[in-house]
């Protein structure tokens, strides 16, 4: 078994007999191989992957520390191991698997365990993701990497007449070009008024004018880890209430920077950010949350919100995000992410923060 298995195991109660995993980002992190289908089966002293015939070559090349079964007949492949380990009670994702599966699951094995469907199996598992192995970390690091070398690639690239849509393109090809697997998530590209919008969709016709706020969000994979990073920068001169308003972002991000470490709870983390931006008259445009995790997802625990009360661990991902968004006029929101050690933390963000004016 490996080491996430086991660890997982051990945090399950002891009347929990086997862990039921389907959900394709989990059955990656226990497995190490990402898929679109296959089933972990996990015993207090085995474990199997079930997956069919399109991944069972990979499976049987990558896969270490879980036996591989070609599945041909799901159900009953897992009842008789259910029966072989005389496992009794059995726990499901509840964070993320359906009513229907459930409905399925529970009529095919309901006369061989009984089911734990409370949030035990999904709290466990993500208890074990949030803190990221060096292994993990050394991804990341990699997927932030080639996010900044396009960054580097798009300063280059942003004037006068280029498009929302233009800057996207060219940030994803470049993070392809150069590594990535993917983008993490839908790049956001924004320019102008349109900068105010925290989550907008980059427009073919909004087109780069001379002193507007161009904000990019976006983000590389490697090894099905994502990065993550916003930077806004100033095509032509910048007026003096942008100039001040991205001071206030700025630094609002350095003192929650500052502060960021294992033991505070993400409440704490937050009102780092929120207090100073609250402070200079824009707590009603700062409406989102200072950060969340990032991994295997671009959005996992723990959360740096005002509601969350979860304690910082070392080796949590999280993003320091702080933003103000102005209806009609521009938003700035800049953004790194952090591992969280024991007394302080350690930015995975190299790019340039200070006002780029282009």
């Amino acid at each position: 078994m490996t080491d996430r298995i086991d660890k997982l195991m051990h945090r399950l109660p002891i009347a929990v007999d086997a862990a039921l995993i389907q959900s394709d980002v989990n059955r990656c992190y226990f497995t190490g191989m990402q898929s679109s289908a296959g089933t972990v089966l996990c015993f207090r002293d085995a474990a199997y992957l079930l997956i069919d015939f399109r991944y069972i070559e990979k499976a049987w090349q990558c896969v270490k520390h879980c036996t591989v079964i070609e599945q041909h007949d799901l159900y009953n492949q897992i009842r008789l191991l259910l029966l072989e380990h005389e496992a009794k009670n059995l726990a499901v994702e509840s964070m993320t698997m359906t009513l229907n599966g459930f409905s399925k699951l529970k009529q095919q094995l309901g006369q061989v365990v009984q089911f734990d469907c409370s949030d035990t199996l999904s709290q466990g598992i993500y208890h074990c993701r949030t803190v990221k192995s060096a292994d993990e970390i050394e991804k990341i690091r990699a997927a932030q990497h080639i996010a900044e070398i396009a960054f580097d690639d798009i300063l280059t690239y942003i004037k006068p007449g280029v498009s929302e849509r233009d800057i996207m393109l060219r940030l994803n090809r470049t993070m392809l070009e150069h590594g990535s697997d993917g983008e993490s998530f839908p790049t956001i590209a924004l320019t102008g008024t349109a900068t105010s919008m925290p989550h907008g969709v980059p427009s073919a016709d909004r087109l780069v004018q001379n002193g507007d706020f161009v904000l990019m969000d976006y983000g590389a994979t490697c090894d099905g880890y994502h990065s993550d990073m916003t930077r806004t920068v100033c095509v032509g001169n910048p007026s003096e209430n942008m100039q001040m308003v991205y001071e206030t972002v700025a630094q609002a991000q350095t003192a929650a920077l500052h502060a960021a470490k294992a033991g505070m709870t993400g409440r704490q983390l937050d009102l780092c950010a929120r207090d100073l931006i609250e402070a200079a008259g824009f707590g009603k445009n700062f409406g989102h949350a200072l950060g969340h995790g990032v991994g295997l997802e671009i959005h996992e625990y723990p959360n740096a919100s005002p509601g969350a009360k979860t304690v910082l661990q070392p080796g949590n991902v999280v993003t320091v995000e702080p933003g103000i968004y102005l209806p009609g006029e521009f938003g700035v929101r800049i953004e790194d992410f952090v591992v969280i050690r024991e007394d302080g933390c350690e930015n995975l963000t190299q790019a340039p923060k200070h006002l780029l004016v282009l």
